[in-house]
């Protein structure tokens, strides 16, 4: 059975339908209205393998914030529905990603637990323009998706000058961590816990 699941999330601000396939091949569609974040979010696609379509429309006239956030938290909410069971999951991973001038980690367990711990130099969250993608938009993201799907996610951005290069550091992480913990591994039974569940 393909793991995957189609999300579809209605709010006074937004009004999102996401679609994503775990066992996939890196093929996106993602339209958010934000060129950047629709970048960003092709690259977690390819690098996490995952299928990921996105079409999302959101008051973009008052800022990115509320788009962000709740793609975020429909995405968290289509891997969880994806991953059933999480049965012979990796459950665990980690991943380092350079990126011209920038080098991030991400080390995360969809255990079901949300946290999100993010270290970054102060630098990174230096003001833009109202209409630019931040590392604070990215923070949020991450904190929706976390939240939504379970996930103890640490993020560590060692270094970075641009804030393009930083974030998509990040992101390629993210994406290539998140798919090391939902491979499957035919040598486990049942889930990756004690607990009996996650």
């Amino acid at each position: 059975m393909p793991r995957e699941a189609t999300v579809k999330r209605k709010t006074a601000e937004t009004d999102i339908t996401l679609g994503i396939n775990l066992d996939g091949h890196g093929q996106s569609g993602t339209k958010t209205g934000i060129p950047f974040f629709d970048h960003m979010l092709t690259l977690f696609a390819k690098h996490g393998l995952f299928d990921l379509k996105i079409k999302a429309k959101g008051d973009l006239d008052v800022d990115f914030h509320h788009t962000v956030e709740d793609v975020g938290i429909t995405l968290g909410e289509a891997i969880r529905k994806a991953l059933g069971d999480k049965k012979g999951i990796g459950r665990y991973g980690s991943s380092d990603v350079p990126m011209m001038d920038a080098l991030a980690t991400v080390t995360l367990d969809i255990g079901g637990r949300p946290s999100l711990m993010l270290s970054a130099p102060k630098a990174a969250y230096r003001p833009s323009r109202k209409e630019a993608f931040d590392m604070g938009l990215a923070e949020e993201f991450m904190k929706a998706l976390s939240n939504t799907a379970g996930i103890d996610l640490h993020v560590t951005l060692h270094y970075g000058r641009d804030p393009h290069h930083s974030i998509e550091a990040i992101v390629k992480a993210l994406g290539r961590a998140l798919r090391q913990a939902v491979e499957k591994d035919k040598r486990m039974k049942g889930v990756p816990s004690t607990k009996g569940r996650l």
